[in-house]
């Protein structure tokens, strides 16, 4: 019997493919999961936190990560490209030209 792993997804993937490798392993629909988040985001703001969590610690789908220590630093190196990514778009916003 295989087990399930949870990953994150690549195919369903609107930030960090969380709530699609999240989704895929309960077998429903992103958006729901997506859903989920933002209300606790609002609420509470534990959503934010446990999503950010989320992408630290679960693996891409496709990872070649032998161990989870080196699946999160590429995790980490994911969150730094996707920073500068959106550092770069919000200077880009309020840059004149």
């Amino acid at each position: 019997m295989e087990t399930k792993k949870i990953t994150r997804s690549r195919s369903e993937r609107a930030v960090a493919g969380v709530a699609g490798g999240i989704a895929a392993y309960l077998g429903l629909d992103p958006v729901l999961i997506r859903l989920l988040f933002v209300l606790l985001a609002f609420a509470n703001g534990f959503g934010a936190l446990l999503y950010l969590v989320l992408w630290l610690l679960l693996p891409n789908a496709d990872s070649t990560a032998p161990t989870t220590r080196e699946a999160v630093q590429e995790n980490i190196a994911e969150m730094q490209a996707a920073l500068e990514q959106l550092i770069g778009r919000v200077r880009g916003m309020f840059s004149t030209k």
